[in-house]
């Protein structure tokens, strides 16, 4: 018989064999070194290859001497990476025709490379779509929280993941887990929602869109294969990034165990309930200790509490800055390897897992868990059956769907907030409209941080899209009037020119993430001061959050024209413009909406599309009042002296062409479960889409409760006239709470049920008061106090 029919027969080999059939063998086969190895995703990955003069690639030394280290790969973070800090473009990188023959070239010298055959694991970034050569642009998070479309966000993280493993790579990283309560932090954009409810349908639906539904021999989904067009999915970051103090990236963050659990542990056990593979430790601190070496957080609570069982990755060099507690970056490792992670990214400390053994500073135990839960995945990737893409050939989901949905998501997040003036949608009497402001003309602006370069004439900027829409005797002029950030004004007068002999003026403001060449890096891949024109992204952290000087003059300027004016923000965060609150006839954001969110931003203008979304976080109309968000503690909220303690906006809010009124909810009688009913009727001449938004306000509870609580939600569209019921569950999901033990469950006392189109209009909304003893609930006669 010979080598290979032998090794054939090894049970780690048999494909019909159980994954923990399989990863027992090969565990037991493998050495300590082999099995450091597993644990280590030291290399960037564009480092892996270099591009030939011919358009070849060939493998480089460095990865070589990776290789080498440790017998083998463990996983490599970033082989299709594409932007300014990985200095990979259209000339150096893979594009989408060549990625699959560059996986297979590093992967086949990672399995010759191992003497048992191991293959590595192809880690990406699929922030907003994967992020690579050719990728299809998703708007970012942000702008799918305001969609509030689960559903359609399903269907775009399923196109992602087949384009991802049609590339040749295998796991998916993607933010899904912070919650937005400070807008100064450059990473709100990653963020879905200020709201932990909303952001965990939202994390279901990103879980359920990447990896489908696996089912392996146990029933359990999290033993399964995953399907070939299929991704795992590393949900991050886990847990509270979001709530650093002062909005700063990394810094420290002052959260009681009571604000984790109810705001920013939803997510990410909504994430686990729907089978998510694997999640990424955050770099922030719990009560003292970093997340990537809290055990209490990642053993403790993940694993024992929540029955997690995948995969816990470190974030970039997140392991060796637990050196400042342990003293070196061997102990370092160690502590994190203890505390419940189980890959490393870019650091030392987890190359050093060998010597932490054999000094007896972590079981071997410790790590053989961690080996196997890292070798588990791979087999359900069927990467030892079939390691290469020529063996599973996935194939390129359509450009023109990927297209379609990255437009039907921004189509949904544009968010009309006002229309004083009745300007909206453009009247037909309209004949010329000035489309003025930096952000008119461009596309680089609208796609978000963790975007890989564009060819040339991808997308389409809003002068694009109203150029292409509007009527053909529509004349439509454009000046930029200002720069996106600095004091430039030297460009107003002629956008005063235009606004003045236009019938209509569309000013488009905002932010932009885009990173360009001359932007410094941190080690991690951060944006470090000063940024050029990145006013959001990671590490572009602000301390107001108001507009440019220059963008200010220019909204002064164009408003004192006398020209209706409708102001569009684009941004990737609510910036402070009460300005244009005050001035601009009609206002909008669309955030960051992708790169043809130009025609859904003029579709919505011309009428074409109604405006679908709604608010997935609080508009503060200053800095000074953070933090804004609607759900805070129901304390007695104190106003302050020299301004107005609410929000310009408030989270839910977002208006349409046509009106909504809502009935008060009522209990459904003859059904076979607890609902509640509202009836809604469309009172405008235009078929809409409201969003039926169901919050909790508690009045006796154990614990103290916050002002409202968003429970469920329903998109709901009618036409003129039209009225329908909605039937809203009232079950756990909508119920429970966190007790004073920290465990959820629904707990004795009384509330109310608020049906409304936002968290303000909840408050004056009609409820529906009931009383729980916390198995049960009845209706009282009279509403307590």
């Amino acid at each position: 018989m010979s080598g290979t029919q032998q090794e054939a027969l090894l049970p780690y080999r048999d494909a019909t064999a159980p994954v923990d059939t399989r990863v027992r063998d090969l565990l037991a086969r493998m050495t300590l070194r082999e099995k450091a190895g597993q644990l280590n995703q030291r290399m960037y990955g564009w480092d892996a290859y270099r591009r030939t003069p011919d358009g070849a690639f060939e493998l480089t030394e460095a990865l070589h001497a990776e290789t080498e280290r440790f017998a083998g790969l463990g996983a490599l973070y970033g082989l299709f990476r594409a932007d300014a800090w990985s200095g990979v473009d259209h000339t150096t990188g893979a594009d989408a025709a060549h990625g699959a023959a560059l996986a297979d070239l590093v992967q086949r010298h990672v399995v010759g490379s191992s003497r048992l055959g191991i293959p590595a694991l192809f880690v990406e970034e699929v922030p907003h779509g994967h992020m690579a050569l050719d990728g299809t642009v998703l708007p970012v998070n942000l702008t799918v929280g305001a969609t509030w479309d689960p559903e359609l966000y399903e269907r775009a993280a399923a196109h992602a993941a087949a384009e991802l493993r049609a590339r040749g790579g295998h796991v998916a990283l993607v933010s899904a887990l912070d919650i937005a309560r400070d807008p100064r932090w450059g990473r709100t954009e990653e963020c879905f929602a200020e709201d932990p409810y909303l952001a965990a349908r939202l994390t279901e639906a990103l879980v359920r869109g990447m990896q489908g539904e696996t089912q392996g021999e146990t029933g359990d989904t999290r033993d399964g294969l995953f399907a070939d067009d299929k991704a795992p999915v590393v949900l991050k970051h886990f847990a509270g990034q979001g709530a650093t103090v002062g909005g700063r990236n990394s810094a420290e963050s002052e959260l009681g165990l009571r604000e984790l659990h109810e705001i920013h542990l939803p997510a990410a056990r909504a994430g686990v309930r729907a089978g998510a593979a694997a999640v990424m430790a955050a770099y922030n601190e719990v009560d003292g200790m970093p997340c990537s070496g809290n055990r209490a957080l990642l053993h403790g609570l993940l694993r024992e509490r929540w029955g997690f069982q995948g995969i816990v990755m470190a974030d970039g060099l997140a392991v060796d800055r637990l050196a400042r507690i342990t003293g070196d970056k061997v102990s370092a490792g160690a502590l994190a390897l203890t505390a419940g992670v189980d890959l490393g990214l870019w650091d030392e400390g987890f190359t050093h897992l060998q010597e932490a053994v054999e000094r007896g500073l972590v079981g071997e135990d410790v790590l053989d868990a961690a080996v196997a839960r890292v070798l588990s995945l791979k087999f359900r990737l069927g990467l030892f059956d079939r390691p290469y893409s020529a063996d599973r050939p996935v194939p390129a989901p359509a450009a023109d769907r990927g297209r379609a949905l990255s437009t039907a998501l921004a189509r949904g997040a544009v968010t009309l907030l006002h229309d004083d003036g009745g300007v909206l949608p453009v009247r037909p009497t309209v004949s010329r409209i000035a489309v003025l402001g930096p952000h008119a003309a461009t596309i680089a602006h609208q796609l978000g941080d963790y975007t890989a370069p564009q060819r040339p004439g991808t997308g389409s900027s809003v002068l694009d899209g109203l150029r292409r829409l509007a009527p053909p005797d529509v004349a439509v002029r454009h000046a930029r009037g200002c720069a996106l950030t600095g004091d430039d004004a030297s460009g107003i007068p002629e956008a005063v020119a235009a606004a003045s002999a236009a019938d209509l003026a569309v000013l488009v403001l905002g932010g932009s993430s885009a990173r360009t060449p001359d932007t410094d890096f941190a080690a991690n891949g951060a944006a470090r001061a000063p940024v050029s024109e990145m006013t959001s992204g990671e590490g572009v952290d602000l301390a107001g959050l108001r507009l440019g000087a220059a963008q200010h003059a220019l909204l002064d300027a164009v408003t004192a024209t006398g020209t209706p004016t409708v102001v569009v923000l684009v941004q990737g965060r609510p910036h402070a413009v009460p300005e244009a609150a005050d001035r601009a006839a009609a206002l909008l954001t669309a955030w960051y909406p992708g790169p043809w969110g130009g025609d859904a931003i003029a579709e919505v203008l011309l009428g074409h599309a109604e405006p679908g979304g709604r608010l997935p976080v609080s508009v503060p109309r200053s800095v000074g009042q953070l933090p804004v968000h609607y759900n805070h503690k129901d304390t007695e909220y104190g106003a302050y002296v020299d301004e107005s303690a609410e929000p310009l906006y408030s989270f839910g809010h977002g208006l349409t062409y046509t009106a909504f009124a809502y009935g008060p909810p009522r209990l459904a009688e003859d059904t076979a479960e607890d609902t509640v009913e509202v009836d809604i009727t469309n009172t405008g001449r235009r078929h809409g889409r409201t969003v039926a938004q169901l919050y909790i306000r508690r009045l006796r509870t154990p614990v103290w409760p916050r002002t409202l609580e968003l429970r469920d939600f329903r998109s709901v569209e009618l036409a003129p006239g039209e009225r329908r019921t909605i039937t809203f569950p009232l079950g756990d999901g909508q119920l429970a709470q966190v007790g004073a033990d920290l465990e959820t469950a629904v707990l004795p006392g009384t509330l109310e049920i608020r049906v409304a189109e936002s968290s303000r209009a909840a408050l004056t909304a009609v409820p529906l008061v009931l009383r729980t003893d916390g198995q049960s609930f009845t209706a009282p006669a009279e509403t307590p106090l």
